[in-house]
């Protein structure tokens, strides 16, 4: 057991200067260039790019346009071979993929892609799949629970008083994550009690920003927590993004009927904006239960992404894939031992990060 003075802090400094030796001694170029990164595949995972002041908000969900240069300059460094994702995993198991195979994988579909990342991604030239869950690109408005959690950050040197909102007595000071994680819980039961449309929840999104004196408009107007709309998928399409699978209402529902119609409305949307028959997945906050997998068989789904942390070998479940969720905390030298797989040498714990970003319908 961990002594009880040893911090979070003092972790990540002894992880650094270990990776940091490790590297300086030459152990990560030779797992770098073995025979053992050359049978694996890592898959990047992002969900935004801050158009403003996200990342401090959430660091998990979304990361600053400077510290995904520095990330993607890494990748140039690195000599990582950034493959589209389906070429990935086409030659992931075939046994033939090329030295330090990456690919890179965004979730949700969120605005600031199309404005931040990508822009980013055509400098580089290199290739990226966007998993896209499309309510909120036909319906461009706010992504409800994200927007409310934003909210309450924004708004965490306020008093919350929610019976103006939810009729329920409850004041709540907001200076602290623990009170905005309650303050929120209460929100999204009241949502499901009241079985709000997604236009009710607008209207609730806006009147919480009203009773913290968040200028709501503003950001409407910035396009804050709002998904791509179907012209900029379009676009994206054309302009070599590839376009996956990420559930139509950013859900799976343990029914057989209702997760193939997330999927088959899913598909159908976006085959409207891009022409072309989505056969991607990835799991909405990357929560998946093994009784899916047959179910996507069913719906033709050729492979299928998790939020758990590691490699893809040829030995991973085509519909199991792990990936590595990359977060603004994490320093350099912390993302190039995941390039060249050395991180795996090194005991590590689960990251206790939010990584819901789609909200649902």
């Amino acid at each position: 057991m961990m002594p009880f003075w040893v911090t979070d802090s003092m972790l990540k400094k002894f992880k650094r200067a270990a990776l940091q030796s490790l590297k300086t001694t030459g152990l990560s170029t030779l797992v770098h260039n073995s025979r053992w990164r050359r049978q694996r595949l890592l898959i990047l995972a992002y969900h935004g790019i801050s158009l403003h002041d996200e990342h401090n908000w959430n660091g998990s969900l979304f990361m600053s346009a400077e510290t995904f240069r520095s990330r993607l300059q890494q990748l140039k460094e690195s000599r990582c071979a950034v493959l589209p994702l389906d070429q990935a995993i086409e030659r992931l198991y075939t046994g033939d993929l090329p030295d330090r195979a990456v690919a890179i994988t965004f979730d949700d579909g969120t605005s600031d892609f199309s404005r931040k990342a990508f822009p980013l991604l055509k400098e580089f030239d290199l290739p990226a799949t966007l998993y896209l869950t499309t309510f909120y690109s036909q319906y461009q408005r706010p992504v409800f629970d994200v927007m409310c959690s934003y909210l309450l950050w924004k708004g965490r040197d306020a008093t919350l008083d929610l019976e103006k909102l939810t009729g329920h007595s409850s004041r709540i000071e907001l200076a602290d994550i623990d009170s905005r994680e309650a303050a929120l819980s209460q929100i999204h039961t009241f949502a499901r009690e009241q079985k709000m449309s997604a236009e009710e929840k607008d209207k609730f999104a806006a009147s919480l920003a009203r009773s913290l004196g968040v200028n709501y408009d503003d950001l409407l107007e910035q396009r804050i927590m709002h998904n791509l709309t179907a012209a900029e998928v379009k676009q994206l399409a054309r302009d070599g993004v590839d376009i996956q699978l990420h559930t139509h209402r950013h859900r799976t529902p343990k029914d057989r009927k209702l997760f193939l119609r997330e999927i088959e409305d899913n598909r159908a949307i976006i085959k409207t904006m891009t022409g072309d028959k989505a056969s991607h997945f990835c799991y909405p906050s990357g929560l998946y239960d093994p009784m899916f997998l047959p179910w996507l068989r069913e719906a033709g789904v050729d492979s299928a992404t998790t939020c758990e942390l590691g490699f893809a070998s040829r030995n991973s479940n085509r519909l199991l894939l792990p990936r590595f969720l990359d977060n603004e905390s994490l320093s350099d030298i912390e993302f190039e031992s995941w390039l060249t797989g050395v991180s795996l040498a090194l005991p590590r714990r689960r990251l206790g990060v939010s990584i819901d970003a789609g909200g649902v319908a």
